[in-house]
């Protein structure tokens, strides 16, 4: 007889609580004809792509390169000298990019 290793093995606990009138008894109880809320506000707030963003104002802090930091010249990320892997003609690439 072939054994199947990969599917679940089902204790003595879960195949009682497997039971038919169990299982209509939950599906029954779980279902209500009430509209998730919170779903529907959620939804108002997504930007779908290609919408107009031009009346909204970003402010950020930016701050500048601390003296422990480089910009890689090949992905212009800022990393710390420890990612310094080397210069490429005269600029300074990342590890990453190396």
């Amino acid at each position: 007889m072939a054994t199947d290793y990969d599917a679940p093995r089902k204790q003595d606990e879960d195949i009682e609580e497997d039971s038919l009138e169990q299982l209509k008894a939950g599906r029954n109880a779980e279902q209500s004809g009430q509209v998730d809320e919170d779903e529907v506000e959620a939804a108002e707030g997504f930007e779908l792509p290609g919408a107009d963003l031009s009346n909204i104002e970003l402010s950020i802090n930016v701050i500048p390169a601390q003296d422990d930091e480089f910009t890689c010249s090949q992905c212009f990320l800022v990393h710390h000298r420890s990612q310094l892997a080397g210069d490429e003609d005269g600029m300074p690439v990342c590890a990453d990019c190396v």
